[in-house]
């Protein structure tokens, strides 16, 4: 596996230990790595209002935008499940607005693992080109 793919699972392992998931339990980090070679990771943060929740893809895209980078061209999740775990439609969007057709490393707790494309995850994308 290549170094910064490690760094970006690393990363993502890390800061799913701090999730914040006492209503679920479940668990899961992300990191993504920004054009230039920068890794930002986030963690799931969630709310009693459920709907206040926050996703880890999202805060680690977030995090990457507030420290001044607007694009990534990678992503890892990692997530507490037996099962392998998408990231959800609204992280689909976020993903794709910020790195487009970028692949997505999507990792369980058993070390399972596949890659995809964002066109597999959110086909017909929208983003800016339909602003126009």
């Amino acid at each position: 596996m290549d170094k910064s793919v490690e760094k970006l699972l690393a990363a993502a392992r890390e800061c799913r230990e701090r999730a914040f998931a006492p209503y679920s339990g479940f668990k899961v980090g992300a990191a993504v790595e920004t054009e230039d070679g920068t890794i930002f990771a986030g963690c799931n943060v969630e709310s009693a209002s459920y709907g206040l929740t926050m996703c880890a893809e999202r805060v680690a895209i977030f995090t990457a935008v507030a420290a001044g980078r607007k694009r990534i061209k990678r992503i890892s999740v990692v997530a507490e499940s037996d099962e392998l775990t998408a990231p959800c439609g609204a992280c689909r969007q976020v993903i794709w607005e910020f790195g487009g057709d970028i692949p997505v490393l999507i990792v369980n707790t058993n070390g399972e693992s596949v890659e995809r494309q964002m066109s597999e995850l959110l086909p017909m994308a929208f983003d800016s080109s339909f602003l126009k």
